[in-house]
């Protein structure tokens, strides 16, 4: 790819609540994002030349389960149309590259899930290896802990450092402290139940424009100026769990220390995560860490991501940064790292 990609800015986002239990399809959470964007860009249905998304079959229990999604989308006038099995960060991912080719303007990212549906627990235990650890039935939320034991044994976080995250994912109003947090009962030693997020139903979406025709449209563009995502080997026992080299690496490629970074939306689906995350990411004290509350406060299965890309598009475009870092991340403890670049007009 050339070293100086097409500009493209996000134009427009929305984001569903964190549902408990959605009673409706998951369609219907599609839909919601999609007419909110129309709305608030005046572009329609036929102008959204790339359409792609991102979602879980394994959850919702039905094969291509994500063609009927494209019913809260509108399969008409047809437009080119894709879907990853992942997070809607990687569908923002493929959009993008795809705008990088010149042959559209336009693309529309969907990420969306309904984890009431399934088991999650069991469902992304899958992702591991199908030989040596599917068959142990090792969950995320169990070799969270791992990572969580390895971080303390090593000294390089402690168990008030995972409550201080957990703590800021808490509203302002609720008046629990550190301390508070540390009494509570373990819940996956030495997890506690506040240090994992709860997967929820919802949805999240944002309009791609690229070069001056993101000007033209009502609002202000927010620039994706970089991105780049990375994996590491899924054999846990080839990998330090108390580094995470795959989110520096993504990091690097993003070009995110080109520049001071005002604020960062970390996909912390653990709250030990954000330690090792920081240290990845060299994030320092000047950056605010997930001022939304972050995925400990709504996680939104297959849009948690995504969603982190909205918080952080959100309060550049209401001046309350220049520039942002949104992260991602896919399979057990951080295996997968994506990282997106965004900054205002200049």
């Amino acid at each position: 790819m050339s070293t100086n990609p097409r500009p493209v800015a996000v134009v427009a986002t929305s984001l569903t609540p964190a549902y408990t239990a959605f009673e409706g399809p998951e369609a219907a959470l599609v839909m919601t994002c999609v007419n909110e964007l129309l709305e608030s860009t005046g572009l329609r249905r036929e102008e959204l030349e790339f359409t792609i998304a991102g979602s879980c079959d394994y959850l919702g229990g039905t094969p291509f389960s994500f063609v009927m999604n494209l019913e809260g989308v509108g399969a008409w006038p047809p437009v080119y149309e894709s879907h990853v099995e992942m997070d809607g960060a990687w569908a923002l991912s493929e959009a993008w590259l795809r705008l990088q080719c010149g042959d559209v303007d336009t693309a529309l990212v969907v990420g969306s899930g309904r984890a009431s549906s399934g088991r999650p627990r069991e469902v992304f235990a899958l992702q591991t290896d199908p030989y040596t650890m599917a068959p142990l039935g090792a969950d995320p939320v169990s070799l969270a802990g791992l990572q969580a034991r390895a971080l303390l044994d090593s000294g390089k976080a402690t168990e008030a450092d995972f409550a201080a995250a957990a703590a800021r994912a808490l509203p302002a109003t609720s008046g629990v402290s550190i301390e508070e947090l540390l009494k509570a009962d373990y819940w996956c030693d030495p997890l506690r139940a506040h240090d994992v997020a709860a997967p929820a139903d919802g949805a999240a979406a944002l309009i791609l424009v690229a070069g001056d025709r993101a000007r033209e449209l009502p609002g202000e563009p927010v620039w994706l100026t970089g991105m780049d995502h990375r994996i590491e080997s899924h054999h846990l026992g080839l990998r330090d769990l108390t580094d995470s080299p795959s989110a520096r690496l993504a990091a690097k490629g993003a070009g995110a220390h080109d520049g001071p970074v005002d604020i960062a939306e970390l996909m912390v689906v653990h709250s030990p995560e954000e330690t090792i995350l920081r240290t990845a990411l060299g994030l320092g004290g000047e950056t605010v860490i997930n001022p939304s509350g972050g995925p400990l406060a709504g996680n939104p299965v297959m849009a948690t991501g995504l969603a982190r890309v909205v918080e952080v598009v959100r309060r550049i475009a209401a001046g309350e940064a220049r520039r942002g870092l949104a992260h991602a991340s896919s399979g057990p403890c951080l295996q997968q790292n994506l990282v997106a670049v965004l900054e205002g007009e200049h």
